[in-house]
């Protein structure tokens, strides 16, 4: 079995298998001259999956789009309201910056999150775990799911999907990348960093309970399991002030992501932006950085 599917394997087995389909089209607004429509999935298990998604320009005839997703920081309220509020660890939302660059987006709200908060993380985490499923594991089978449906919407270009968010929303973005084929860049920020390392640490307990997955350290690492995206793009932002990254977590997992895109002959398609003052927020420079990424790899 590849480590891939010996990954999926862990995370539940749902990653991949779930369908999500369009139940209500609610709320328009615009946003930078561009539709954004509030719309409400439904999962072939019946769970309800809100999400925003700006739509592609309406003279384009396959334009990029973005998987954005959302970040976690004990702010359940938040979840999806990001891509278009913004919260105070980015520089501002995003939605307007990737409106510039031409794309549709699309940002899913995670279980325990927002609208569909219905239990917190931690009995939702117990509840997967008991019945042989992992949290960590629906999240990303939504976000699957959510690729799904941008590959089939009109106006969009499914050779030129990307991922990309801040927090746990940057480990779902690499995640994605190393699971998912169909995503050609990914930006992952202020989340990378070896997990076992970080037990050794105790900077594994920073973390929620959404991103246990028993047996991982067994079968794979962070940077081994990232460079499963290899060779499509990646550019990972960290601050070494940043507590989900200590510089040696971070650099363990930098260079087995390197030399997993060396094996591939692709150092080019693999990017790093690491700033030594900062901590867990976006930067300036990073922010920059990270338009500058999809601009040339979407």
């Amino acid at each position: 079995m590849e480590r891939r599917d010996k990954v999926k394997a862990l995370l539940g087995g749902e990653v991949g298998s779930l369908t999500l389909k369009v139940a209500e089209r609610r709320e328009t607004r615009t946003c930078a001259e561009r539709l954004v429509e509030g719309l409400l999935f439904h999962g072939d298990d019946g769970e309800p999956v809100p999400a925003f998604f700006v739509q592609p320009p309406p003279d384009a005839a396959a334009a990029p789009a973005v998987l954005c997703c959302h970040a976690h920081g004990a702010r359940y309220e938040i979840g999806r309201k990001e891509l278009l509020e913004g919260r105070a660890s980015l520089q501002s939302p995003y939605a307007a910056d990737l409106i510039g660059l031409g794309a549709a987006v699309l940002c899913l709200e995670m279980p325990c999150f927002g609208a569909p908060a219905t239990e917190e993380e931690s009995a939702a985490s117990k509840a997967c775990l008991w019945h042989g499923r992992t949290l960590f594991g629906r999240m990303l089978a939504e976000q699957v799911a959510g690729i799904d449906y941008l590959s089939n919407a009109p106006g969009i270009d499914p050779d030129r999907i990307g991922t990309m968010w801040f927090s746990m929303g940057g480990t779902h973005a690499w995640w994605l990348a190393a699971l998912d084929p169909r995503i050609k860049a990914a930006v992952s920020m202020c989340c990378f960093a070896d997990l076992d390392c970080l037990i050794r640490t105790g900077s594994h307990d920073g973390h929620g309970h959404y991103m246990t997955v028993p047996g991982l350290l067994r079968t794979t690492s962070t940077g081994r399991l990232a460079g499963l995206a290899a060779p499509r793009a990646h550019l990972v932002c960290a601050g070494m002030k940043d507590w989900s990254t200590p510089p040696d977590c971070f650099e363990r997992a930098r260079t087995e992501l390197t030399e997993a895109y060396a094996a591939k002959h692709a150092q080019d398609m693999l990017g790093f932006h690491v700033e030594p003052a900062s901590g867990h927020q976006e930067t300036p420079a990073m922010r920059r950085a990270v338009l500058d990424f999809l601009q040339r790899r979407l």
